[in-house]
């Protein structure tokens, strides 16, 4: 029989003490809570008041940097080559843009934007980042920022802004010098996260000077607090940092020189470069056809972009510095030089026939019938083939070389540029290492007349002239207001060998020479100077027999380019200038731009009036003919597709200039 175990008995007593060690836990626990709540409101309301204060602040205040002005660029004397002008634009910021497509819809209607706009707001707003603006448009007028102003507390995402945007007075004549600015690209921001690269408004070189020099013209931004509501209302401003305007670059151009200069180029494609002969500062160097830069900095169209992209005529590139041309007859005094410099009497003639035999071709002279004999003097003013090819056969190519290194050619200069060219000096050791050929003759006869491997740029054409007019190192410069050292030494050369070439380039221009017609206007002052025609399609002997013995028979983009070097006066040099005009035939052409500049810097009225005479031959201004030329555009392309691209991006900059083909003879 089982045991039974006597039941637990409970008693008023026991309850009341297993009440009250509950009552002390729950109480602990309690009171274990309480402290941790009121330790993290402590923690919260003290240790992190700061922070907690500057979120509050955010909710009620917003900061806004405000982008620095960027600084001038002036010329030589403090005319405007680049400034800046009040604008009001617009954007969309993605992070913030709630509801696009009623968003974009609303600023269709409060800036008439065009199908054309809405498609690239779309494009960009799919591509862009979060924290990187769309542009929607620039340069409006105040009714327009006004309206979208008054509606911006409905349109979440949507940012009016009003600034400074870059403008260039000169337009086109200054595009391939100063360049063009732009919005930041994405890649550009994502180097060091800067915001103000991102800011509205903000913008940054892109080509040229612009680009180069963007530390110094870049000023430090200001900011802007105010106060909103909820809704992003504005109540009040508050407390703004003023921003600080970069600063000014002074150049060694003058403004009114640049513009003839580049205004004369007329419907030419070329360059032409001035330099001071005193110290080697340019004072013109412009590149045509061009871009308008103001068009870029805008935010260039559709139409416009193609436009250019698809001209034969290159305006997007600089020719002076990244054109490559046979330099033709203009090596001519640099190569006399050397014959001189190697002993070469001036006296010794050559009896010039029209053709010279090299093995079983021949190489021709400009003149078919030839010049008969004739001696150093005539063979530079009548720029003579034959004998050039015979005295250059006796030197040979490496002391040709050596003194057209001497005088500039092949060199790279100290210029504030991203890309510069420096062409060809071509000589025995150039060709051996890079096609592993030995030199022959035949390359000594092409070099002489300044064709065949050798290539020059029109900057160096220009600095070729005025190493020539003062027989010094100099050293082409652009800023004005840098430090640079002493000019280079004098050249060494022997003062009799370089008045013989300096009466010899006089007489091409004064005397029986090939630019007669480039003879100066101007009382007391002459000019010294030297063509040349650059063979662009070799003309063969199938070419000659139906009659095509110069390259005016051929389409524009076979014919010769013309050159033309020059100083003045001639009698105390101070201005040496060098023109290129791609396809232009004749030198002449290119003597005859020279002789119209020249005169600007003696008798700018003179220059202004003939100027003007040809300006209405062709058409009118540059800034008259581009717009003429956009409508041609336009009408020709209106009624069917086109290749425009929907998002223009001007960061691709110049394409470079493609290589002219190599000829054989110079005049």
């Amino acid at each position: 029989m089982p045991i039974s175990r006597p039941g637990r008995f409970i008693t008023e007593q026991g309850l009341v003490y297993t009440f009250t060690r509950r009552a002390l836990v729950l109480g602990g626990l309690q009171v274990g809570l309480g402290g941790l709540l009121a330790g993290r409101m402590a923690w919260l309301s003290i240790a992190q008041k700061d922070k907690y204060d500057r979120l509050a602040e955010s909710n009620r205040v917003q900061s806004q940097l405000i982008p620095p002005r960027r600084g001038w660029i002036v010329d030589r004397s403090g005319k405007p080559i680049a400034i800046n002008r009040t604008s009001f634009r617009v954007d969309l910021i993605p992070d913030r843009l709630q509801d696009p497509d009623r968003i974009i819809d609303e600023l269709r209607a409060l800036l008439d934007l065009a199908p054309e706009d809405i498609r690239r707001i779309r494009d960009a707003l799919d591509r862009a980042p979060g924290y990187q603006p769309v542009p929607v448009a620039e340069n409006l007028d105040y009714e327009r920022y006004a309206a979208v102003s008054l509606k911006q507390p409905d349109l979440p995402g949507v940012a009016p802004s009003s600034g400074y945007a870059r403008a260039y007075p000169l337009g086109a004549a200054v595009a391939h010098l100063v360049g063009y600015v732009g919005p930041a690209s994405i890649e550009d921001y994502k180097k060091n996260r800067d915001p103000l690269l991102i800011t509205p408004g903000f913008k940054v070189g892109k080509e040229g000077l612009e680009r180069t020099m963007e530390p110094w013209l870049r000023g430090k931004p200001g900011a802007k607090r105010t106060e909103v509501t909820a809704h992003g209302k504005l109540v009040a401003d508050l407390t703004t940092r003023p921003e600080q305007m970069g600063h000014t670059l002074h150049l060694t151009i003058d403004a009114g020189l640049q513009d003839y200069v580049a205004r004369r180029l007329g419907p030419n494609s070329g360059s032409a470069t001035v330099i001071d002969v005193a110290n080697g500062h340019i004072l013109a160097m412009a590149s045509m056809p061009a871009y308008d830069p103001n068009s870029f900095s805008d935010g260039i169209g559709q139409s416009e972009w193609a436009m250019l992209s698809a001209d034969d005529h290159l305006p997007l590139t600089n020719k002076s510095l990244q054109g490559l041309y046979p330099p033709g007859s203009t090596v001519k005094p640099m190569v006399a030089l050397a014959l001189l410099r190697a002993g070469v009497p001036a006296s010794d003639t050559v009896v010039c026939t029209g053709r010279y035999r090299v093995g079983n071709g021949y190489f021709h002279c400009w003149r078919h019938g030839g010049h008969g004999p004739i001696d150093m003097h005539r063979a530079i003013a009548q720029s003579c083939d034959v004998y050039f090819y015979t005295m250059a056969r006796r030197i040979g190519i490496d002391q040709i070389a050596r003194m057209a290194r001497m005088l500039g050619m092949g060199e790279k200069y100290d210029l504030p540029f991203v890309s510069q060219r420096y062409g060809t000096v071509p000589d025995t050791a150039w060709k051996l290492g890079k096609y592993h050929k030995p030199w022959t003759v035949a390359d000594t006869v092409n070099s002489s007349i300044g064709q065949g491997y050798m290539l020059t740029s029109p900057l160096q054409l220009a600095v070729l002239a005025s190493r020539i007019a003062s027989g010094q190192v100099l050293q082409p410069r652009l800023i004005g207001n840098k430090r640079y050292g002493p000019q280079g030494p004098p050249i060494g050369f022997d003062r009799e060998h370089l008045d013989f070439v300096h009466r010899a380039m006089r007489d091409v221009v004064s005397g029986a020479g090939t630019a007669g017609s480039a003879r100066l206007q101007v009382a007391g002052v002459e000019m010294a100077g030297k063509t040349g025609s650059a063979q662009v399609r070799r003309i063969s002997m199938a070419d000659r027999r139906r009659g095509a013995t110069s390259s005016d028979a051929f389409a524009w983009k076979y014919r010769d380019h013309a050159h033309f070097i020059g100083f003045a006066p001639y009698a105390s040099p101070r201005y040496a200038i060098g023109v290129t005009l791609e396809h232009g035939s004749h030198g002449a052409a290119a003597a005859q731009v020279a002789r119209d500049v020249m005169t600007w810097l003696f008798a700018p009225e003179r220059a202004m009036a003939t100027l003007a005479a040809n300006e209405a031959q062709w058409g009118g201004g540059i800034a008259e003919r581009m717009a003429a030329e956009a409508a041609r555009w336009d009408t020709a392309h209106l009624a069917g597709p086109t290749t425009e691209q929907e998002n223009v991006d001007p960061d691709a900059g110049a394409a470079p200039g493609s290589r002219p083909p190599q000829g054989e003879r110079g005049d």
